[in-house]
């Protein structure tokens, strides 16, 4: 029996025990279903955000107080809480960095906020925004309708607002929201811009859900405590990045009062850092979902075994019947590990479709906007089925390539 005749014979095999083959080649499925689908989900959502991180600019830092509004723990003392960043310390970063670099200021106003316009209302999830003149191009947000706030706007605080296209779906179906009136936070404003669809990003809304608001008219609303400000800087010159962030710590410290040997009140994080951090979550979530997929794989590898066993008990006869035609043990043992692998492959393949499918679902739920092809996880899965397939095949391949012939042919 050469190679080729050996895989037809595992496909009669499989042919004439039909149900039994899928069921395990079901659970070998599953295994790798789990398998792919996990790695698939993780690295869709790493590939959305770090195209969100890339669209943000990888020349860019964020500036906030630092652990403001902290809640959290750390073996049981809570984290030391510093002043809020107030406006004028913004204005004074902004003036003393100059024109090296482009500085956004925002606040943030609200983030569960209901709007209403025109008797209807939307969920009470959007977010409102404070930003200065240069918020929405730091944040790569774009307009697709009206205009961006007027330099008087924003120096007197005018109530106008630009708001995002889930906004407009709510409120202003099927005609465009600019020119008219939105109510939120007890106050009424102008619509002058429209942005752009973002898509969700991570189950938020991105600059969908978003309504923006002059700087100095939120700084206007009325409020239960002070609003923290936030910094984004930004430059066209990558090489300058590390410069600034020296500059800008140094102006910072300077603006807030930090005294010299005390810590600074403040943080700065570069998209560079979201993705390390991004990076190091993922790998631990790989780690996680690796050690449920070789449980789950490894029970599948058990399971074929035992149909192995099963189907050489039963087939005693017949290979009585090959080792007195001439059949090798060598043969008789490629035949078995090769009807264990066809098997394996076969299930594997119906499970890396799937876990890609699902993978892709899941991140498509969780936030991710793209379709992702995961090549290198499809090929480990092909390894895995025939790794499989070798491991569950070589005691059972063994025991049939060892009975005697003569008390093969005597089996009943």
């Amino acid at each position: 029996m050469n190679l080729l005749e050996n895989i037809r014979e595992a496909f009669r095999s499989i042919r004439s025990n039909l149900l039994r083959t899928v069921l395990t080649a079901l659970i070998v499925s599953i295994g790798l279903f789990a398998l792919v689908g996990i790695l698939t989900s993780i690295d869709a959502m790493k590939n959305s955000l770090n195209a969100t991180f890339a669209s943000l600019g990888s020349n860019s830092f964020e500036i906030r107080a630092k652990g403001y509004n902290n809640r959290s723990r750390h073996g049981g003392v809570q984290g030391k809480q510093y002043p809020a960043l107030t406006l004028l310390q913004a204005r004074q970063y902004k003036a003393q960095l100059g024109t090296e670099a482009e500085v956004g200021v925002s606040a943030f106003i609200s983030g569960a906020t209901e709007l209403k316009a025109n008797g209807e209302k939307t969920n009470p999830n959007m977010q409102v925004m404070a930003g200065d003149e240069n918020y929405l191009r730091i944040q790569g947000y774009n307009l697709a309708q009206g205009r961006s706030f007027s330099q008087n706007e924003l120096t007197r605080g005018a109530n106008v607002a630009i708001v995002g296209d889930e906004i407009r779906e709510k409120l202003f179906p099927r005609q465009t929201p600019v020119g008219q009136y939105v109510t939120a936070l007890g106050r009424r404003f102008l619509i002058v811009g429209l942005l752009a669809p973002s898509g969700t990003t991570m189950g938020g809304g991105g600059a969908d859900r978003l309504a923006l608001l002059p700087l100095e008219t939120g700084n206007q609303l009325p409020r239960a405590g002070a609003l923290t400000y936030a910094l984004k800087t930004a430059s066209t010159r990558p090489a300058l990045l590390p410069y600034l962030l020296d500059q800008a710590t140094g102006i910072m410290r300077n603006v807030r009062h930090d005294r010299l040997g005390q810590a600074d009140s403040f943080e700065i994080e570069s998209s560079d850092s979201l993705a390390k951090t991004l990076d190091e979550l993922s790998g631990k979530m790989r780690v996680g979902g690796g050690i449920i997929a070789f449980i789950t794989l490894l029970g599948a590898s058990i399971a074929l075994m035992n149909i192995m066993l099963v189907s050489v008990t039963e087939r005693t006869r017949e290979i009585g019947v090959r080792k007195a035609l001439g059949a090798t043990a060598v043969q008789i043992r490629q035949q078995f590990l090769i009807e264990a692998i066809v098997i394996c492959v076969l299930g594997g393949a119906l499970g890396i479709g799937l876990g890609v499918l699902g993978g892709n679902g899941v991140a498509l739920l969780i936030g991710s906007g793209s379709f992702y092809v995961p090549w290198f996880w499809m090929l480990v899965g092909l390894v895995i089925c025939v790794s499989v397939g070798l491991l569950s095949g070589s005691y059972p391949a063994g025991k049939a390539a060892a009975l005697d012939p003569i008390e093969s042919l005597r089996y009943e």
